[in-house]
């Protein structure tokens, strides 16, 4: 694949998201950052694959997001990151903080834990699983942070702010906190609880009833519920 090639794919974004999004691509600071990871999807390796970069934003629409989360950046080991945040795809093996995370729902609603940890059917039910990077270098956390991804998320997040309906960010750790000051909508729902890794699951994520929060105040304002089971 060529540079060309993955720049026209960094500049078209998926669905409805791109007429949303079209002043964001003519941004110097977009366009900085296509030309940056462009080049390093040529010279590394680089998650998730390009064409999986906006898969969040490919499966939940605008139209049709409910919940967000919020993840930091890609997993960085080999065949994990599908460009959902905290999913990997159905034959890898569970990241830790994906296995706290079916355990609190096994808590919440007796589900029981699988092994698939694709997340595609939350972000199917409008759950947007959002990374505020969204590539990563291999064995590099935290490695394309810098690259402008986050101005690029967060300007997401003010734009979903403006959407005049019921949506429930669930906000796990300090770093998706720190997205808070950003929401204004009063029609938004913040949840917050400690990150489900397992240096801090223990404080605050387990038995928080988040997921159960969130359907409750979807149903209650009109946005049904999403069914959280993943099954195998």
């Amino acid at each position: 694949m060529t540079k060309e090639e993955i720049k026209n794919s960094l500049s078209l974004f998926p669905g409805e998201w791109d007429k949303l999004l079209q002043q964001e691509k003519e941004k110097p600071y977009y366009q900085e950052l296509v030309e940056r990871v462009s080049e390093l999807y040529r010279t590394e390796t680089v998650f998730p694959p390009f064409n999986k970069v906006f898969h969040a934003l490919e499966l939940t629409s605008p139209s049709n997001i409910r919940c967000v989360i919020i993840g930091q950046d890609p997993y960085y080991n080999p065949g994990q990151a599908n460009g959902l945040a905290f999913s990997v795809n159905p034959e890898t093996p569970l990241p830790k903080s994906l296995i706290n995370i079916y355990k609190e729902l096994f808590y919440e609603f007796g589900y029981p834990i699988p092994q698939n940890g694709c997340l595609d059917d939350w972000a199917k039910q409008g759950v947007l699983l959002l990374n505020a990077s969204l590539t990563v270098t291999e064995g590099e956390p935290n490695s394309h942070s810098r690259l402008g991804w986050q101005t690029f998320t967060d300007d997401r997040i003010k734009r979903i702010d403006t959407f005049d309906k019921p949506i429930v960010y669930l906000l796990w750790g300090k770093y998706a906190q720190s997205k808070a000051e950003r929401i204004k909508n009063p029609k938004a729902c913040i949840i917050k609880t400690s990150h489900p890794s397992p240096l801090s699951a223990n404080r605050g994520f387990f038995c928080s009833d988040c997921f159960k929060k969130c359907n409750k105040y979807l149903k209650e304002n009109g946005a049904g519920e999403i069914d959280f089971q993943i099954k195998d």
